[in-house]
């Protein structure tokens, strides 16, 4: 069962820039400025998103001097995934079953 902390995850990677941040992160760790170039937004939109992303857990940061660089936290995706492949796992053993209308 999907919990509330769940659904507000789902909530974070459903906005378009911070799915194509997560899928650019999968790849490599970035800094901010890897980010601006790579998704074209506006660096204080960038920062916003991130500040989303941090706070739900999806990314961590390295200061690297002068720099931010964000990593990928697989397990919290992987998580997320678990709990998708158990409600498939349900809908796949409840396909015959039907509630009559009273």
């Amino acid at each position: 069962m999907l919990t509330s902390v769940d659904a507000d995850l789902i909530r974070v990677l459903g906005d378009p820039l911070r799915l194509r941040i997560v899928t650019l992160l999968a790849r490599e760790t970035l800094c901010t400025t890897h980010l601006v170039e790579e998704t074209g937004a506006k660096q204080t939109n960038l920062s916003n998103h991130m500040k989303v992303l941090r706070e739900a857990g999806v990314v961590e940061t390295e200061p690297c001097g002068r720099f931010t660089y964000y990593r990928l936290r697989p397990e919290v995706l992987a998580g997320l995934s678990q709990q998708f492949a158990a409600l498939a796992d349900s809908a796949r053993a409840a396909g015959g079953n039907k509630r009559a209308c009273a």
